[in-house]
């Protein structure tokens, strides 16, 4: 013979049930806590290093392909975003560098006085979908700079004689028309290394100087607030 429940038993159940629900799901749509920085730990003991290669096999075939191709240009690999790209410091820049100034580009090519003219992105079968959208990100912000972004496939690397070519008639181009900046201004010819700006060329964060590797360090820093004096 059944007993019947009590109805306070039964409302407290259900509540308890509920609130398990709830819990459950809070915890799968919270982020995941952040390790918190242990300045105890010695860089060397606690992550013991181990020098590995710069590059794939497919990066490396690109990278001699451009060098024996373009010896008056200056041939870089696996540089990070942020090594050449400048951006504001109005919003943090934490987060820019978080979302794409630790994105490196495979190769880069620069002229001799080291300025960035294209960026080639060595592309592979087995990419990943999350491997992906990480190359779109940084194809736009490259895009975005002025940086022209040539896209490879790593079974298909083009000869010599065709990056030759390539970057014969980018250069070609050039000449013909005067260079552009992003606002639409005529920028005057200058030599290889020195840098010659129009009035109103010069942004408020852009230099063409290297960004240093510690530019941004307290830029994202809690700053002091200053005392202000009040007359008495």
């Amino acid at each position: 013979m059944d007993l019947p429940l009590d109805p306070t038993l039964l409302a407290a159940l259900i509540s308890s049930l509920a609130m398990l629900l709830a819990l459950s799901l809070w915890r799968r749509r919270a982020p995941a806590p952040q390790q918190a920085r242990d300045d105890s730990l010695d860089t060397v003991q606690a992550w013991p290093p181990q020098a590995v290669r710069v590059m794939t096999l497919g990066e490396r075939k690109a990278f001699e392909v451009l060098k024996r191709a373009l010896p008056n240009h200056v041939i870089l690999s696996q540089v990070p975003l942020s090594r050449f790209i400048s951006v504001p410091t109005r919003n943090p820049y934490q987060q820019w560098l978080q979302r794409a100034g630790r994105l490196a580009v495979d190769v880069l090519v620069c002229d001799y006085s080291s300025r960035a003219v294209a960026a080639i992105e060595v592309r592979t079968a087995e990419e990943s979908q999350r491997g992906a959208k990480r190359h779109q990100r940084l194809v736009e912000v490259l895009r975005a700079a002025g940086v022209t972004v040539h896209e490879w496939n790593e079974d298909e690397l083009p000869s010599i004689a065709e990056v030759r070519e390539l970057f014969a008639s980018r250069s070609a181009g050039r000449k013909e028309s005067a260079p552009i900046d992003a606002r639409g201004k005529r920028l005057i010819p200058v030599p290889d290394i020195a840098e010659v700006l129009t009035d109103g060329d010069v942004t408020d964060y852009g230099q063409l100087e290297p960004v240093p590797s510690a530019f941004y360090d307290d830029l994202d820093e809690p700053q002091p607030q200053r005392r202000v004096a009040h007359a008495g």
